[in-house]
């Protein structure tokens, strides 16, 4: 992979090559008081995005990474067992689920999900109790490279994008505060990034009290770390 990223060094021309590669990947885990090392699960795939669950220590979700109408994603592993699961399944050609994170609750997983790709989007929750998926609609422009959710379960965020992003949107450079309304989203634009390079992805989060939204950006001229406070947010309480 080393020699891959060395003489590719764009992300656009080692991507596929690091994916058409199939390099064994191994899962581990370090126990921070011993320093003991474990191996979990090895294969000959590119292995990412790792994340325990929040509730749940014995549940780590992990995806196959690549290109997203190649790959089937987002996965979860019992570290106990060894057991593995596909979180999300697609019924189409070229259907792509991405960018996953656990909610605060540890009970969804929640995914960009486009049916097919760059056409029709939704933000996706796979229920972990009974497997039920729910999803919210995003109107093109509202598509985000990341989404995030409040820790009181109760709206989101998004990063936007240029349109040179999958979504190719003409308005979508914007830090977003999503509501759920039924089957959709009602959309606030939080922060103008019309003068952030998108190579630089955002990659919002809440603060831990949810009334502001972090994120990076480069509209400054370097990267740096800036918060927005959510305006409406006491009237979602």
């Amino acid at each position: 992979e080393q020699e891959i990223v060395k003489k590719y060094p764009e992300k656009k021309d080692f991507f596929d090559r690091i994916y058409d590669a199939k390099l064994e990947r191994t899962l581990i885990t370090i126990d921070v008081a011993t320093g003991n090392l474990k191996k979990l699960f090895s294969e000959n795939a590119w292995l990412n995005h790792e994340q325990f669950s929040p509730t749940n220590p014995k549940l780590f979700m992990y995806c196959h990474e690549g290109p997203w109408h190649k790959v089937d994603r987002i996965w979860n592993i019992d570290i106990d067992t060894k057991k593995q699961k596909l979180i999300h399944k697609r019924t189409v050609d070229r259907e792509i689920a991405g960018h996953e994170f656990f909610s605060p609750d540890g009970k969804t997983i929640w995914f960009d999900l486009q049916i097919p790709r760059g056409e029709t989007f939704y933000l996706a929750g796979k229920n972990l109790e009974n497997g039920e998926e729910k999803r919210y609609a995003l109107k093109r422009d509202e598509w985000s490279i990341h989404y995030n959710i409040a820790p009181d379960l109760k709206s989101f965020a998004g990063d936007g994008g240029d349109d040179g992003q999958v979504a190719h949107a003409k308005d979508g450079r914007w830090i977003y505060h999503f509501v759920p309304d039924g089957d959709h989203f009602v959309s606030e634009k939080l922060v103008n990034m019309k003068n952030h390079n998108y190579k630089l992805e955002p990659n919002v989060h809440f603060s831990p009290d949810g009334k502001w939204i972090i994120f990076r950006a480069n509209f400054e001229g370097n990267v740096q770390v800036y918060a927005v406070e959510i305006n409406h947010y006491n009237n979602l309480q």
